[in-house]
């Protein structure tokens, strides 16, 4: 797909044309989220802004936001509408769709907020250095969790009731609620980083410093090894009913399958591959088994599961894919570039 000519280009920016809008920021798109509400869009970027636009209709202009002294690293849709952003100024930012903004929370000039998660029920959990801070829907802080070493990612179970955390050497799941705080720790050799639950809650799974992914399957803490890939593993994500784990770091999207026993002894399946550029973020659709993926060369994709029929969104030449999120109907698709170029891509019925 890179080596396409001008028409192969053309034809592969055809959805961006014909139904996006785009827009270059100037600097690192760091995160895209889609507000809860589904109307509002926010780009999160390496010079500390967010730029916000209603997603229905950015082409009436994007709303520029000074949110951190320093970078954006991390932005989420918050519960309470609106967005939560984490920054390397120690914030952690409530941004609501008109632009407002209000400090949740400052941890220090020296901290760096850099992963968070929400949850319908009103939590909200930042990681900053070794620990998870857990705060409710107004804000006020809950706990502080410590861990052995610095974070690497955060996350809720479906049902709110958990809380996990990568790290050196293992994950960690904390009950929320409970009164005494001891971790149930999942132990695996070397740094753990991005962390999921599966939607079920049955299954934790981390990605590994040494381009790998690490699972635990939580009844009887039987651990899953899926390797082989060529590169870091930067993005991960779950399909709406979570049969399948979707991956970046191959070039190609790599699937996993978690059903019917899988993924233990089953190999994965390879989506939109085969031209050697590497696929750096992923994002499933919050309904149907088709996931979107970007590459390192700017290319923007989106390919069905089950037929493994494959639909272009935008073409390569941008930079590479920092950043991919859909709306929480999936009728609306967001990326960004480490060159600052963002795309918003309209897919609803017509």
């Amino acid at each position: 797909m890179s080596g396409a000519g001008t028409e192969g280009v053309a034809e592969a920016d055809f959805l961006l044309q014909s139904r996006g809008i785009s827009q270059d920021f100037g600097a690192w798109v760091v995160g895209v989220a889609f507000g809860r509400e589904g109307r509002s869009v926010a780009f999160s970027l390496g010079d500390g802004t967010l730029r916000l636009a209603d997603a229905a209709n950015a082409a009436a202009g994007w709303r520029e936001v000074a949110a951190h002294d320093g970078a954006c690293l991390a932005l989420i849709p918050d519960v309470a509408g609106g967005y939560l952003s984490g920054g390397d100024d120690g914030k952690l930012l409530h941004v609501a769709p008109d632009g407002s903004v209000a400090e949740l929370a400052d941890f220090g000039m020296m901290k760096w907020v850099e992963h968070l998660a929400a949850h319908p029920s009103g939590l909200r959990a930042a990681a900053v250095g070794k620990v998870v801070h857990l705060l409710d829907r107004d804000g006020q802080k809950l706990k502080a969790l410590e861990h052995p070493s610095t974070v690497g990612g955060v996350a809720f179970d479906a049902k709110g009731k958990r809380v996990a955390a990568g790290h050196y050497n293992g994950a960690s799941l904390w009950f929320v609620h409970s009164k005494e705080d001891k971790p149930r720790v999942l132990p695996w050799k070397g740094s753990h980083q991005l962390v999921l639950f599966s939607p079920d809650g049955t299954h934790v799974v981390t990605t590994m410093q040494e381009s790998a992914l690490h699972g635990w399957r939580l009844t009887d803490q039987q651990d899953m090894r899926m390797s082989g890939y060529p590169a870091k593993i930067k993005s991960i994500s779950f399909t709406g009913k979570g049969r399948w784990l979707a991956t970046s770091g191959a070039d190609c999207v790599v699937l996993w399958p978690f059903f019917a026993g899988g993924p233990m002894g089953k190999p994965p399946i390879e989506l939109a591959g085969g031209d050697g550029v590497l696929c750096t973020q992923v994002a499933c659709h919050p309904q149907h088994e088709v996931v979107a993926a970007g590459f390192q060369d700017g290319l923007v994709l989106m390919a069905e599961i089950g037929s493994g029929k494959v639909v272009p969104v935008a073409a390569p030449g941008r930079g590479p894919v920092s950043a991919l999120a859909w709306n929480p109907t999936g009728t609306h698709l967001a990326f960004g570039t480490e060159t600052g170029f963002a795309g918003l891509v309209d897919l609803t019925k017509r």
